[in-house]
């Protein structure tokens, strides 16, 4: 696990606010196009579909922090199980590669098709914060070591939060290998260059590029972006789908609830395998536009058309106020509810590898 250098002395309460992606009810339709581009305000910051996301009131986001601040310090139980990977059939499949998703915790996918081998937001560090000693904790060590690896053709972005962007973690990738790419939504690029890494690309929703012989293709979500004081919405947010002749996978990152899942589907469907987050929704009044609770996530594979789902972003951090353990369970009981088969509806442990 990546020890974070002590940098960018940001107080640690503004940046657990940034890192947990609060927000609550959205604004008013724009009409803009739901695959893209995305559409900007008049300052030139980003906006979702459905507009700019307001904030939850204090009477909800003071005490709510106040309960974050205190869970830092807390062992949290019910974390996710892990199991032991040491990398050596992955790397061997990698010359071969049968179709698999690996769980290395959070948002973190190792995804294997197509002869290539790519990673989702990928966090190796022990807080997702930009401080190594304050800020929301791992609780469950990440489900395969970083040097042990296979080969990582690129690098797949969400949006700027901590726990999906995380500097130490990148360049490390990029120092153990120069030619992996980092494929990132607008101006999120800036962050990686000033780490000494330039083998990237940004994407606008709507735009892809051929990465030996698969799509790589940035899609919509419903979301928002900072890492610091006055730069919230600077940043693109983003969902990533990556279509081989044989396979579609599609990775959620971070959002809320929104139309778009049904034109991503009816696009770039059916998918093999879509990864959906279906934790950080508690309290209510503060995560349902930016985050899905279990059973939006199964309703969103649905709209996107997706044979299987794999649950994602819970248990790794205590980031909110539900239970590290009740998303899975409620994911598997809304799965059953929408009609789609035990087998296809997946919580895999830290660490578990699954072909699809």
């Amino acid at each position: 696990m990546i020890q974070r250098r002590k940098k960018r002395t940001l107080g640690w309460l503004t940046a657990a606010c940034l890192a947990l992606a609060v927000a609550a009810p959205a604004g008013s339709q724009t009409g803009a196009a739901l695959l893209g581009p995305a559409p900007r305000d008049a300052a030139g910051r980003f906006l979702n579909s459905v507009g700019e996301l307001e904030r939850a009131g204090p009477g909800v986001t003071l005490p709510f922090f106040l309960r974050r601040i205190a869970g830092a310090f807390r062992v949290a139980p019910n974390s996710p199980k892990r199991v032991e990977n040491d990398g050596a059939w992955l790397r061997e499949n990698a010359r071969h590669s049968q179709p698999t998703v690996t769980w290395v915790g959070h948002a973190t996918m190792l995804v294997q098709m197509a002869h290539l081998t790519f990673l989702t937001d990928p966090i190796w560090s022990a807080t997702a914060s930009p401080l190594s000693f304050l800020g929301p904790r791992r609780h469950v060590e990440p489900g395969i070591a970083i040097e042990d690896l296979p080969r990582i053709d690129f690098v797949l972005i969400s949006h700027n939060h901590y726990d999906h962007l995380d500097l130490p973690t990148l360049e490390a990738l990029a120092k153990r290998n120069p030619d992996t790419r980092f494929y990132v939504p607008l101006n999120n690029g800036e962050l990686l260059r000033r780490e000494g890494i330039e083998n990237f690309q940004e994407f606008d929703w709507g735009e892809s590029i051929e990465h030996d012989g698969v799509q790589v293709i940035c899609l919509p979500v419903q979301h928002w972006s900072a890492r610091g004081l006055g730069d919230e919405r600077r940043a693109l947010w983003s969902s990533w789908a990556v279509i081989s002749p044989e396979r579609r996978f599609y990775f959620a990152g971070d959002t809320g609830a929104f139309p778009g899942f049904d034109a991503i589907g009816r696009a770039y469907g059916p998918f093999d395998l879509a990864a959906v987050p279906i934790g950080a929704y508690e309290p209510v009044a503060m995560m349902q536009p930016s985050h899905m609770n279990p059973e939006e996530a199964v309703e969103a594979g649905r709209a996107l058309r997706a044979r299987r789902l794999v649950g994602m972003h819970f248990g790794t951090f205590d980031l909110t106020d539900e239970p590290l353990d009740e998303p899975p369970r409620r994911f598997h009981a809304a799965g059953a509810a929408a009609g789609y088969p035990t087998e296809d509806v997946w919580v895999l442990d830290v660490g578990e590898v699954r072909t699809f």
